[in-house]
């Protein structure tokens, strides 16, 4: 089969003939639909996360179930699932049984200490495999894999509520769909910033109530403040310190800062300011699988549609 892996330098990648994976005991093999282009996928290639010579890329597939494994009784042949950043957890630590499986200290993820989904065909482990409801396009799903479900939990973390107000730094990929989820899904109101007109003029149509330019604003925190007395939560998926900084600055007392974007750099943060207005600061890391399992049917039903771009090629196919 054709995958795309890490080279032998583990700082690009190559397009090569593979063995196909064989199932195992509780797997799945999945033939590949769709699988998305992630920035992760970027620094695993460059080895920013280590080296990983060999390695099949992809973490955002969808595909169908062709074969079960001994012990599979959560999927059937035929089904559409995921192939996630979240392949498997242990299943027995603290993290995984108490909800929060995704910051299991001995997960495994696809496309990195596992491999993923840029193939003709992958393996899942059925239990983590989320199915695609009907009704949901592919290509979408495909999105909604890793930028939807890693919003869509973030949104969760900042608290949002009908009626509040709910700040969004940096309206790319991720960007866009906090936008759809934050106003279709939790009805509460948006701000969405961002230095790029045509990213600001899409998050607009998608439901953004406020966008501001952060290159034209002169003071991007002080006209959120005055035009909605400070946001109730705010979602940083900006790759820029600048924007982390401006986030603290823009929540009201009691704010939630969510951070999801990854810069190399260091965030300014008031000691004074966080106690005094009670501003909670955390990290949100895409989501469980129950949280893709609500963000597929938040997709099915319409609320949340991905922007997809299709580019098939005579090795594969990929949407970004």
């Amino acid at each position: 089969m054709r995958a795309v892996v890490v080279d032998n330098t583990g700082t690009g990648v190559e397009i090569v003939e593979h063995d196909k994976p064989v199932v195992q005991y509780g797997e799945a093999l999945v033939k590949v639909e769709y699988c998305g282009v992630c920035h992760t996928d970027l620094h695993v290639a460059h080895g920013d996360f280590g080296k990983v010579p060999g390695r099949i890329l992809g973490h955002e597939g969808i595909g169908i179930v062709e074969e079960l494994g001994e012990g599979v009784t959560s999927l059937k042949v035929g089904d559409r699932v995921s192939i996630a950043w979240l392949f498997e957890g242990c299943g027995h630590c603290e993290y995984c049984t108490t909800g929060r499986e995704t910051l299991c200290r001995s997960v495994k993820n696809a496309g990195y200490t596992v491999d993923g989904g840029m193939s003709d065909y992958a393996v899942v482990t059925a239990d983590y495999a989320v199915k695609v409801p009907d009704g949901l396009d592919p290509a979408q799903a495909s999105s909604i894999t890793c930028a939807g479900v890693t919003t869509y939990k973030a949104i969760k973390e900042a608290g949002a509520a009908p009626g509040q107000w709910i700040v969004v730094f940096g309206a790319g990929g991720l960007g866009n769909l906090a936008v759809q989820y934050a106003k279709k899904v939790f009805n509460a109101h948006v701000v969405a910033v961002d230095i790029n007109d045509d990213k600001l003029a899409l998050a607009k149509k998608v439901g953004a109530d406020i966008v501001i330019n952060g290159k034209t604003s002169s003071d991007v925190s002080k006209e959120i403040q005055d035009k909605t007395g400070g946001c109730h939560g705010a979602v940083v998926t900006a790759v820029s310190k600048v924007a982390f900084n401006q986030a603290i600055d823009s929540v009201r007392a009691g704010g939630t800062v969510v951070a999801v974007g990854l810069p190399s750099e260091y965030m300014e943060l008031s000691i004074v300011k966080t106690v005094l207005d009670g501003i909670r600061v955390v990290g949100s890391l895409v989501g469980t699988r129950k949280d893709l399992e609500e963000a597929f049917a938040f997709g099915a039903e319409g609320l949340v549609v991905p922007v997809v771009e299709k580019s098939p090629s005579r090795y594969s196919s990929f949407c970004i």
